[in-house]
């Protein structure tokens, strides 16, 4: 059973959980993943707590951790790309297995035969700085390339979190345009807030960016599948890191 650690915000976790449906082959509601939302809106902003300005949230994850536990979950997604700065802290509580969102997305990249270049990460300052994704990629030999103004890229996270999605979009198109224009083979969308705003602006980015929220997603129906010998399911791609 699938268990997500959510409400960082709520609507990101709603569209994590939509893309694992649309990402699971079913013909009927039981071919669909069993799933558990812990939607733990109440969790400390995480960019805050590692900027220095903020509480530390992982008390509150532990605690929802706990409550997936307890009801069940044998695989864990944490729908949320900043707070897997506490990645390593959540699975050292737990034996229940988490994936992480930053190898779902190299697992992305190579299914789509980019193994090599310039990726541009979309992503909370803390994300960034916590370097989530930079850690990751550079072992793979990839070089990061970050947004010029990391600010409007926070301010339109904040816009989505307060409902705002439509203005959030514009501001995000501009900045994926730009760091395609500064040589960019891809933008990760390392946010789940960024994918939110970039679908109310109706523009079709899916050939220059990687949604991390769905790359995640699929993580999640390929280590279903593999965990419980269901019936086939997602794309067959290489699975995430458990």
């Amino acid at each position: 059973m699938l268990g997500v650690l959510g409400g960082m915000g709520p609507l990101a976790t709603v569209d994590f959980v939509r893309k694992v449906v649309q990402n699971t082959s079913a013909d009927c509601d039981q071919h669909h993943i069993p799933t558990l939302v812990c939607s733990a809106s109440n969790i400390p902003d995480r960019t805050a707590a590692i900027v220095g300005e903020g509480p530390d949230p992982l008390p509150a994850m532990l605690d929802a951790l706990r409550r997936l536990e307890r009801a069940g979950a044998t695989f864990i997604a944490i729908a949320c790309n900043t707070a897997h700065n506490w990645h390593g802290a959540l699975q050292e509580a737990t034996s229940v297995p988490i994936l992480h969102i930053a190898d779902a997305v190299l697992d992305e990249l190579i299914s789509r035969n980019v193994r090599e270049g310039i990726i541009g990460i979309l992503a909370t300052t803390g994300t960034l700085q916590a370097g989530i994704y930079q850690d990751r990629l550079s072992r793979h030999g990839f070089a990061c390339r970050l947004p010029a103004r990391q600010d409007e890229v926070m301010r339109a996270i904040r816009l989505v979190k307060a409902g705002r999605v439509g203005e959030a979009g514009a501001i995000l198109r501009d900045q994926v345009s730009m760091l395609i224009s500064a040589g960019c083979r891809c933008v990760v969308l390392a946010c789940t807030e960024i994918p939110v705003a970039l679908d109310a602006t109706g523009d079709d980015l899916r050939g220059v960016t990687i949604d991390a929220t769905d790359a995640l997603s699929r993580a999640c129906v390929d280590a279903y599948t593999r965990g419980s010998g269901a019936r086939e399911a997602g794309s067959g791609r290489a699975p995430a890191s458990l």
